[in-house]
């Protein structure tokens, strides 16, 4: 692997994250278009975020399963079949005539975004060099994000000039041009030889890695971190307007500076994170700048101007954490257990979407907006916790093996 060139990292990196973009394209196909979908089913609000609901839940489940079967198959094959079903699963939402057809399209867009994170992580370790693996897993968060601040922007824009089906028509054209483009350079994104044996090859049991307390560290952190990120996600704007009386389209904009001050974040991590052995320390750093930045904001003592800035200020220190945190993942990885470890402990980040919203949600139905941020800062202090734990394991681990 050392002997790759820079151009192939390149190669691998920017179509991993093309297919990562499109993935988190598709976490808000539906919630981008709830204007549209309340009126045209005659749904209510609880209706409509099961449909969220609903997405994630079959996605987590589906995640889990899914590492098993990068395992065993190969990552490539993988991604290309989950790229496939989100552009059928636009389609089929595009037809819908009932909230049952609905709820199909989701479980259905569920089950595609299900195979990104085990096939990603599986395809970026296997084919990228190790001093590139940082920048690789920090383009791969930026897509990402890039993916979750294009899809509002592009669906209502179709949806209000043309109507929701033809948003969703048009959003279905997305993964088949990816899924082109990842065809035209499979070979870049050839399974790696071992990853091709059966899982439980060289003794290893199947489910022998869910033995491992590192795994089970994992998948919490990234529950207790996608638990902040839903909140964020789903009711920051609205704490916004409630906290501080700017307009909700001000509020939004500082939603949007979280997301773009968070792919700049993940761009300075990737560095930070292939010069530093110690990825829990600067997770630990960068979630506490977060949460007491969070927390100054639950406070609504500066201006209206300043809460969209500290917003910003926060989703950089949070992508600062990104690719260290991706890097730890890989370091209590067993090496034949890629896809099954991704594929369990990213779970967790769609548990937490899950989750996030209604909890989140409660707090706004109590007319608590302060308190979404003071549970974000603690969300965000818990994840500390469990990354200075798991990185004492993790080095204990190598210490003893050396």
């Amino acid at each position: 692997m050392s002997t790759i060139s820079l151009r192939q990292d390149a190669r691998v990196i920017g179509l991993v994250g093309l297919a990562h973009g499109v993935s988190h394209f598709y976490h808000l196909i539906l919630a981008a278009l709830f204007p549209w979908l309340k009126p045209a089913f005659g749904l209510s609000y609880a209706e409509l975020g099961l449909l969220m609901t609903f997405f994630f839940v079959v996605s987590g489940v589906g995640q889990a399963l899914a590492g098993f079967v990068v395992d065993r198959v190969g990552a490539r094959a993988v991604l290309f079949s989950g790229v496939a079903m989100l552009g059928l699963s636009a389609l089929l939402l595009a037809g819908a005539n009932s909230y049952p057809a609905l709820l199909l399209g989701a479980m259905l867009a569920g089950i595609g975004n299900s195979v990104f994170h085990p096939a990603d992580y599986t395809l970026l370790n296997q084919r990228v060099s190790p001093a590139r693996l940082a920048h690789g897993f920090s383009v791969h968060g930026i897509s990402g994000n890039i993916g979750w601040a294009a899809a509002p922007l592009f669906l209502t824009f179709v949806a209000s000039q043309a109507g929701w089906r033809h948003a969703l028509l048009y959003a279905a054209l997305l993964p088949f041009a990816v899924l082109l483009v990842l065809f035209l350079n499979r070979d870049a994104l050839r399974p790696d030889v071992v990853a091709a044996h059966p899982a439980g090859r060289g003794g290893a049991g199947t489910l022998a890695f869910l033995r491992l307390q590192s795994v089970w560290m994992c998948f919490a952190f990234f529950l207790i971190t996608a638990v902040a990120l839903g909140g964020i996600q789903s009711f920051a704007s609205v704490s916004l307007v409630a906290l501080y009386g700017m307009s909700l389209a001000w509020a939004t904009s500082a939603y949007t500076a979280y997301m773009l001050a968070s792919a700049l974040g993940m761009a300075l991590g990737g560095f930070l994170g292939a010069n530093s052995g110690q990825h829990d320390r600067t997770i630990a750093v960068a979630f506490a700048v977060a949460a007491l930045l969070a927390l100054l904001l639950a406070a609504a003592v500066v201006p209206a101007w300043a809460a969209v800035a500290l917003m910003g200020a926060i989703g950089f220190a949070a992508g600062i954490a990104g690719p260290s945190r991706d890097l730890m993942i890989k370091a209590a990885a067993p090496k034949h257990a890629t896809g099954r470890v991704y594929g369990v402990v990213y779970s967790g980040l769609d548990s937490g979407l899950a989750l996030g919203p209604l909890l989140f949600g409660a707090l706004m139905d109590a007319n608590r907006p302060a308190w979404v941020f003071v549970c974000i800062a603690l969300f965000q202090g818990l994840a500390i916790v469990t990354a200075v734990g798991l990185g004492g394991k993790t080095r204990a681990v190598q210490l003893q093996n050396a």
